[in-house]
C-alpha cells in the first residue's frame, strides 16, 4: 500500500501536537513491509519529522544547502514553501498512491485528486465551537467541512470530537468517521536537569484565549499567599506578554509565575518535578499533555467537559469549569496531600498505558486500507 502525504503542516510547525500526530503514525507505518510512504517534502523544520525515519538524507542535504543560504544573508523561508509546495502538487499529478492523507485543512489539493480518495483526521471543533478566538475561524471551519464531505474516510481523535462532528454537521455520516486515539511518547530523561523551583504547579504550552491561564492565577492567588514556597511553572508558549506581565504584576506575582522554555528531551524534567499539572483549558480535541503527564507520573487537575473525561479516566482530578473555588481547592487537596499525589501519579501511569503509537497506528492504516478500497 501506498500512501501519499500533503505535508501542509510541515510547513507551519516546528513543534505542535498535529505535525506530532502524523510523525508518530507514519513512523511506525514507515516500519510495515507492505507500506510505503511518501513524504513530498525537500526540506522542512518540524523538529519532530526532521529527526525521524521519513526524513532522508536528500532532505538533510538540502537542508545544509538552506542552512548556508541563511547564513550568508539569503532569504529561504518563501523560497522553501514553495519548493515544498511544488513538489507536492508534482505528486499528486502522478496519482502513484493509493491513499492520499492531508495533514490540515487547505482543499487546494481537491483538484487533483479525482477518483483518487483520502483520509482526513480531525483534531478538534474549536473554531465551530470558539470562532471569537481566531481571525481565520470562518475560513478554517468552511475549509474543514468541505474536506469533511469529500473524504472517503474521516478519523476523529476522541469520540468527543466525533460527537462534536455529528452535533454541528448532522450530515456528515457518522458512519465514515472512525475514532483513534493519540499515543504517548515523552520520556524522563533522568541524564537531564532542569532549573525549577522546588515546590510548583505546571503548566504547559500557550495561554491565550481558551486556555485559561489568567482564570488559573485568578483561581490560584490566595494559594500564592499561604504558601511563599509555591511557583507556577509556564513550560514552553513562549515569553510572557505585556498583557500578561502587567497581569502578574497588579496581582503581585511577577517573582512566582515563572515562563520557562525547553528542549524536547527535558519536558519529562519538569512533568515528573512537578507538585500537579493543571490544565485549565475550555476545550481540547484531545488534549496530549494530559497523555505527557499522566506517563511522566504527574497527578493532573483538568475539567470535566470536552474529551478529557475519556482521556484521563479515573486519573484524572476534576474541577467544575469556570468555578475558580473548586479549581483552587482541588488543587490545594493535591498540593497538601502527598498520599493524594501518590495515589494519582499511580492511576496515570496505570492509564497512560491505554495510549500508544503503535496501537494508534494500526487503527489508521485499517482506516487507510478501508478508504482506499472505497467505491
Amino acid at each position: 500500500m501506498k500512501i501519499l502525504v500533503d505535508p501542509q503542516i510541515y510547513n507551519s510547525q516546528v513543534y505542535g501536537g498535529i505535525s506530532r500526530y502524523y510523525t508518530e503514525v507514519l513512523s511506525e507505518l514507515d516500519k510495515q513491509p507492505d507500506v510505503t510512504i511518501a513524504m513530498p517534502v525537500l526540506l522542512s523544520k518540524n523538529q519532530y519529522l526532521i529527526t525521524s525515519s521519513l526524513y532522508s538524507n536528500v532532505n538533510r542535504r538540502y537542508a545544509a544547502i538552506v542552512n548556508v543560504l541563511s547564513k550568508l544573508g539569503i532569504s529561504t523561508r518563501k523560497r522553501v514553501k514553495k519548493w515544498n509546495e511544488a513538489k507536492t502538487v508534482a505528486a499528486l499529478q502522478k496519482k502513484d498512491y493509493d491513499v492520499l492523507i492531508p495533514t490540515y485543512y487547505n482543499p487546494y489539493f481537491l483538484e487533483y485528486t479525482a477518483d483518487k480518495p483520502y483520509v482526513l483526521t480531525v483534531y478538534d471543533m474549536i473554531h465551530e465551537l470558539f470562532p471569537e478566538y481566531f481571525n481565520d475561524a470562518e475560513q478554517i471551519a468552511a475549509n474543514k467541512l468541505l474536506l469533511m464531505q469529500h473524504a472517503a474516510k474521516i478519523i476523529a481523535v476522541s469520540h468527543n470530537t466525533k460527537k462534536d462532528i455529528i452535533a454541528i454537521y448532522p450530515a456528515i455520516e457518522a458512519a465514515k468517521i472512525e475514532v483513534v486515539y493519540h499515543g504517548s511518547s515523552i520520556k524522563v530523561n533522568n541524564g537531564k536537569t532542569a532549573d525549577l523551583p522546588a515546590n510548583y504547579i505546571l503548566f504547559v504550552g500557550v495561554r491565550d484565549n481558551y486556555k485559561n491561564f489568567k482564570f488559573l492565577v485568578d483561581a490560584i492567588t490566595g494559594l500564592f499567599i499561604a504558601d511563599e514556597s509555591l511557583y507556577l511553572v509556564c513550560a514552553g508558549g513562549g515569553r510572557f506578554t505585556k498583557s500578561e506581565t502587567e497581569f502578574l504584576n497588579s496581582k503581585d506575582l511577577a517573582k512566582r509565575v515563572i515562563q520557562k522554555g525547553f528542549n524536547e528531551d527535558e519536558l519529562g524534567q519538569f512533568y515528573r518535578n512537578a507538585k500537579c499539572f493543571v490544565f485549565p483549558s475550555a476545550y481540547e480535541g484531545f488534549g496530549i499533555p494530559v497523555l505527557e503527564a499522566m506517563g511522566c507520573g504527574c497527578p493532573i487537575v483538568l475539567t470535566n467537559s470536552s474529551s478529557f473525561p475519556e482521556v484521563a479516566g479515573d486519573a484524572g482530578i476534576f474541577y467544575e469549569p469556570g468555578n475558580k473555588t473548586d479549581l483552587k481547592d482541588k488543587i490545594e487537596w493535591v498540593l497538601n496531600n502527598e498520599s493524594v499525589r501518590t495515589e494519582y501519579s499511580a492511576r496515570g501511569l496505570k492509564q497512560v498505558r491505554n495510549f500508544t503509537w503503535k496501537e494508534a497506528a494500526a487503527k489508521c492504516l485499517a482506516v487507510y486500507r478501508d478508504a482506499a478500497n472505497h467505491d
